[in-house]
């Protein structure tokens, strides 16, 4: 017999009215199972299959999970497992508090699939788009080893200083951009709207145009001219080519080696990857991942292909029986403060703790790094924003300049 989907309302032990969705063959099964999972029935109703409550589903875009929706119900599940609650009540209840629709369906089947007898870390492997290797391999440590809610807190903790970097990172990179965009708008609207005033008017004079005048209207005729439509579909054809490019293996690693060069993004993508490859590692380390394996998570999760080759450079180091340190000491996209507090943690035996150290050190200088360039860069934009303005406004109105000198000289 085919599962329906039936709206419930139940009251936990607490005396909570919670709503949420069920699959089950009848009303009585669905009953039974909420009552097996802890909860007192309220309503239970057939849920509405009428095409138009029907949601819109858009693949990669109605589908997509936010890292911090993941971080936010990794730490509320830690608390709940570590207050007491058995891992499928604790799930039940996270169903009904997460607000991201493809991370509750996620959870929902995640649950089901615990109450069939599957362990968490299987459950969650099921759905690699939203919890990747890295998660499910922690997860995995933290059942083995009992302290799954720690595992969970870890999670939720280096998830979200994630979520953290990114930001920052990106606002470092987005507000340069933002603002040249601002400048090319501006340039292309005085280019099709303004300078075709000036240019009709000057038209009526019967002198030479002064240079710069003569540029920008025969820029603003470029810009207006049919011609204009191929060149930027070209450009827009160029972009997505070079896109897919970066795709390809081939593409990715000439872009992570470009990323590492220019001057001033350079050393701040340096220090994300470090960050990443320091804080990944150290996550797993510390959850009990053996070396091996955590070496192969962390290099996927680095973002550039030469922190990730020199992860498993060492990886295959680690094999033959080298220390971690000595090993990355021959890489040399990883720096010397790096290898040398790794080597002083494996000395010490606490190497997990010593990496954490490190990404704290590499998210400060990341930090430190957005804040000055953001400083740096916003007067500097500012100056360029004015200076291309005024020179355009400044070149339409030098004619004039011309032509009121003329006037008061002939009087």
């Amino acid at each position: 017999m085919a599962s329906t989907t039936f709206d419930y309302k139940v009251r936990d032990r607490a005396g909570k009215l919670i709503r949420g969705q069920l699959e089950g063959e009848n009303q009585a099964l669905v009953a039974r199972r909420l009552r097996e999972m802890g909860f007192v029935p309220v309503d239970i109703s057939r849920g509405s299959s009428l095409a138009l409550n029907r949601e819109i589903h858009i693949p990669g875009l109605t589908d997509r999970v936010k890292l911090k929706d993941v971080a936010m119900a990794s730490r509320q599940l830690a608390t709940m497992v570590s207050s007491g609650l058995t891992l499928v009540r604790s799930l039940s209840v996270l169903v009904e508090q997460i607000e991201s629709k493809p991370l509750r369906a996620a959870v929902t089947e995640v649950r089901t699939e615990v109450e069939r007898g599957s362990s968490l870390s299987v459950a969650l492997a099921r759905h690699p788009k939203i919890f990747g290797p890295l998660f499910v391999s922690m997860i995995q440590a933290g059942e083995v080893s009992g302290q799954l809610d720690e595992v969970l807190t870890k999670l939720a903790t280096s998830t979200e200083k994630q979520v953290a970097l990114r930001a920052k990172v990106r606002s470092a990179m987005t507000y340069p951009l933002i603002m040249v965009l601002v400048v090319i708008a501006v340039v292309v609207t005085m280019m099709i709207v303004v300078v075709p005033t000036f240019k009709r008017l000057y038209s009526q004079f019967h002198g030479k145009l002064p240079l710069p005048t003569r540029l920008v209207i025969e820029v603003s005729n470029l810009l207006a001219s049919i011609w204009m439509l191929p060149v930027v579909g070209g450009i827009v054809l160029s972009i997505i080519g070079i896109r897919r490019w970066i795709a390809t293996e081939t593409g990715r690693r000439v872009w992570d080696t470009v990323k590492l060069r220019p001057p001033v993004f350079g050393p701040l993508s340096h220090k994300v990857a470090l960050e990443r490859f320091a804080s990944t590692l150290a996550s797993l380390l510390t959850a009990g991942v053996g070396i091996i394996e955590a070496l192969d998570l962390a290099a996927e999760n680095a973002g550039n292909r030469l922190v990730a080759d020199a992860a498993r450079f060492a990886q295959a180091g680690v094999r033959e029986g080298r220390s971690l340190g000595s090993a990355l000491r021959e890489c040399s996209v990883i720096p010397t403060m790096f290898t040398q507090m790794v080597e002083t943690g494996e000395e010490s035996g606490a190497v997990g703790e010593m990496l954490d150290k490190v990404a704290t050190f590499y998210g400060n200088e990341i930090e430190s790094t957005v804040s000055s360039l953001t400083s740096v860069l916003e007067p500097l934009i500012i100056v360029f924003m004015g200076s291309v303005i005024g020179t355009i406004v400044v070149s339409l109105y030098l004619p004039m300049f011309k032509y009121i000198t003329l006037v008061n000289n002939a009087k």
